[in-house]
């Protein structure tokens, strides 16, 4: 089943094309990449599927519907989450009450003048935090998390909506070797155990031909390779113009 479909997807800003005429599909339950050099669209790919940008041209559907230029709150509801390549996290709040915060907004229950605070989406919390591995830190000050740690929060929070499709932007950026494994451990169960359909873009190539099962290149805001890890590999265009011998 075709989950995101992107047809003919153009960005420019002014006269620097960002995105050009990118068309695109993902199937229920993969977990796919892109990649590409700095400067080569995947952010703005990205903002546009999420509603952060709106595309000059083009449309993209999840699930079969059009949700061209909408809104990234609207999208959210959907069922369409997103991890940033910068930690978009309450520092200044507990582990636990930044995934609790995701939960109640998903459930529009951030007012609620009858029930407790600590009392609201208390099991859902637990549960999320035992996913993400972090339970061990329910209490701690997310601005005192590792940088592994903060990126998992990352995902605990982006689980609270209950998304079908995950977009992850450079999900191991500034981690350790071990924080890295863990990571992407974590996204590959998620990916399996709760077939949860997932993108990423990461710079890491170990990364990259470790854990996704298709890829594609975007260069100059187009796509110039895609297939399995071993297709990209071999393609010629994306070894000159990235994998060279990082590869």
């Amino acid at each position: 089943m075709v989950i995101l479909k992107v047809e003919h997807l153009n960005k420019a800003f002014g006269g620097l094309v960002a995105t050009c005429d990118v068309s695109y599909e993902m199937q229920t339950g993969e977990l796919s990449a892109i990649i590409g050099p700095n400067g080569a669209g995947k952010s703005t790919f990205f903002n546009l599927l999420t509603g952060y940008h709106r595309a000059d041209s083009g449309r993209v559907l999840f699930q079969g519907q059009d949700i061209s230029n909408w809104p990234p709150h609207r999208i959210s509801r959907l069922g369409i989450a997103r991890a940033f390549q910068v930690s978009n996290i309450y520092l200044a709040l507990t582990t636990y009450e930044n995934v609790r915060q995701a939960i109640l907004a998903q459930q529009k229950r951030t007012l609620n003048f009858f029930t407790p605070a600590h009392r609201l989406a208390k099991k859902e919390t637990a549960e999320l935090l035992e996913v993400a591995g972090l339970s061990q830190h329910a209490y701690m000050i997310a601005g005192n998390l590792s940088q592994g740690d903060k990126k998992r929060l990352e995902l605990a929070i982006a689980l609270g909506s209950k998304p079908e499709l995950l977009f992850l932007d450079e999900p191991t950026a500034g981690m350790s070797g071990e924080e890295t494994h863990e990571t992407m451990g974590l996204v590959k169960r998620l990916n399996q155990e709760m077939s949860l359909t997932i993108l990423f873009t990461e710079h890491d190539m170990s990364v990259v031909f470790g854990y996704a099962k298709r890829l594609t290149v975007l260069h100059q805001g187009a796509i110039i390779a895609e297939g399995s890890p071993e297709e990209v590999r071999s393609n010629e265009t994306a070894q000159k113009i990235y994998l060279g011998e990082e590869a």
